[in-house]
């Protein structure tokens, strides 16, 4: 007889936030006072001690002596933010001007767009507490509870994850497994369920997988999917086991939300009085029909298995794989590479037929002492040629050693893309084809590596540091700014000493940078530049005022002074360097 399990994640998509370590603000770090001496180490991440490091036990070594704390990553020097607006300021007026931030442990909510209003999508535990549930209007949510975290549901995400989860459930528990959107599977465990020491060890097992990966779960098993399904979202219990044949008496006091009909089929039944699945069980079929409509009627009989109910399993994606054995050992290079070939040319094949283009690969040579030598290529831009994949492997052959001999050879395809037959009719008709500069990027990243090569490209920042960053090679830079930029902008600005300038608006008259001093015969500015409040609340009220200026040698610097040299919270007035032209 047929077996089934179902599957239901109440507080998916509230829990999977969870996991990513954003369901709720974070708690900050407790500030450490400021050091040039990295102690012993030099490592710390936003504050907390790296695991498993000497001196992060407790008494290692003296305060003084700890890491300093760094606000925007990894740095070597204990130096103040350039753009940090002073303490004054942020005490006083930028904390007061900020948007107020939620509590820690604030009921959170997600939410959706229905139509012309934002309803709750899903709620955590706290949030129903209160009586918000899914279905009700933001506004009406906001009104009952003013410190309500509300945060857009990422309905493509959760989908992502549970087609995730249905993948891995293929490969452990069931050879049938389909998503039942938008928090639940379906396990087909006819066959199976022996393997694991019956249902109700299977069972177990799968809540205690749950909770390993702090996921709320509830699984019924019943003879149809229908029944699972109801039975898993209204039984209430994390565990329901329904003998063979008893899934009509079991369901029966379910209500009939749990036959998943729709929003039009509940309102008719609740008109005529139908509250119960054992409501629907002595009518006949046909006046019930035509009141409920033919889809109640389907939902019905595949829930007590008059009707059958497919499962549309999840197929998981095989890695493009070939393999050759060799029937003597191998040691030589020549050897090595022909084998190497023979493998590409196998594996294009295998490519070809999929309609796939491979854009990652791994070669695994089995030695006769039972140990792998293991090499990887990666490609700019999916592709199926061989004799170009070839000269890539052959690029890493002085990374394997054969030791006694190679006897077996295996090259998978970690990374594909579908790629399409290529267009030829240039080629048939004469003309010159477009230069694709794809193969160079793949024999230069062969030899220097991929982070070597990259394309600066703009993003939406006001703070130039943020304004460009790097991607790669062969992806469509969106051009340059329209304010003037200079062609070398520092990682990080640097402080300038001995600055002579007239306040406010004036450019330095002379200043010193990197133990020079420079004398500015001209200059331009000032370029007011206003902090990113949105981004940290310490550039609220921060301001950066930018000069262009050209010293007696005929160099020329971009530089700012930090403040608008009237207003004492927009900056300390302080001078610093940024760039450099031509």
């Amino acid at each position: 007889m047929r077996r089934v399990a179902s599957l239901f994640l109440p507080q998916f998509p509230i829990e999977r936030l969870g996991q990513n370590g954003t369901s709720k603000p974070p708690k900050h770090a407790a500030e450490l006072p400021l050091s040039n001496d990295p102690g012993d180490c030099s490592v710390p991440r936003g504050g907390h001690w790296r695991p498993g490091a000497r001196w992060a036990r407790e008494g290692a070594i003296a305060v003084h002596r700890q890491p300093p704390m760094r606000e925007l990553g990894r740095r070597s020097e204990a130096r103040e933010h350039p753009f940090k607006a002073s303490s004054e300021g942020e005490s006083l007026q930028a904390v007061n001007a900020a948007p107020p931030a939620c509590p820690v442990g604030a009921p959170l909510v997600l939410s959706i767009r229905q139509g012309q209003r934002e309803v709750i999508h899903a709620a955590d535990d706290a949030a129903l507490a209160l009586g918000l549930r899914p279905g009700m209007a933001i506004a009406q949510a906001r009104a009952l509870y003013a410190e309500l975290d509300i945060r857009p549901a990422d309905i493509a995400a959760d989908d992502a994850a549970l087609e995730h989860l249905a993948v891995h459930a293929v490969r452990h528990w069931s050879p049938l497994v389909s998503v039942a959107p938008p928090d639940g599977l379906i396990l087909d465990l006819t066959g199976t369920s022996h393997l694991f020491g019956g249902e109700a060890a299977f069972c177990r097992r799968l809540l205690a997988f749950f909770a390993r990966i702090r996921l709320t779960a509830q699984v019924a098993v019943a003879d149809t999917p229908g029944a699972a399904h109801a039975l898993a979202r209204f039984s209430g219990d994390p565990v329901t086991i329904v003998a063979p044949g008893q899934a009509t008496a079991a369901i029966a006091p379910l209500p009939l939300a749990a036959l998943r009909l729709e929003t039009g089929a509940l309102a008719a039944a609740r008109r005529f009085g139908l509250e119960r699945i054992g409501d629907l069980l002595p009518l006949p079929r046909g006046p019930l029909a035509k009141r409920l409509g033919r889809n109640a009627i389907d939902r019905l009989d595949q829930a007590i298995g008059r009707l059958a109910e497919p499962i549309d399993s999840v197929v998981p994606f095989e890695a493009p794989v070939a393999e050759r054995r060799l029937l003597e050992p191998i040691c030589t290079a020549d050897a090595i590479a022909q084998v190497m070939s023979d493998l590409t040319c196998d594996l294009i094949d295998v490519l070809r037929s999929r309609g796939l283009g491979v854009r990652q690969v791994t070669l695994a040579f089995l030695r006769v002492d039972g140990t792998e030598q293991t090499i990887g290529v990666g490609l700019a831009r999916a592709s199926r040629d061989a004799q170009h994949l070839t000269k890539l492997l052959i690029l890493r052959l002085e990374q394997i050693d054969p030791g006694m001999g190679i006897e077996a050879g295996r090259l998978t395809a970690r990374h594909t893309e579908v790629l399409d037959a290529e267009n030829c009719a240039s080629v048939l008709t004469g003309e010159t084809p477009e230069m694709d500069i794809a193969g160079l990027v793949d024999q230069l990243a062969g030899r220097i590596g991929h982070d070597a090569l990259f394309k600066s490209t703009l993003v939406e920042s006001d703070v130039p540091e943020r304004a460009v960053v790097r991607t790669g090679p062969l992806s469509e830079a969106t051009g340059w700014p329209t304010w003037k930029r200079p062609a070398r902008l520092l990682v990080r600005p640097e402080p300038l000493f001995g600055v002579i300038a007239l306040l406010p608006d004036h450019p330095p008259r002379r200043f010193g940078w990197r133990g020079q001093m420079h004398e500015v015969i001209a200059g331009d500015g000032p370029e007011r530049i206003y902090g990113e409040w949105w981004v940290r609340d310490g550039e609220v009220w921060a301001v950066r005022d930018y000069y262009r200026v050209e010293d007696c040698e005929g160099r020329r610097f971009w530089l700012f002074r930090r403040g608008d040299g009237i207003e004492g919270e927009t900056g300390d007035c302080s001078w610093w360097m940024h760039g450099a032209f031509g």
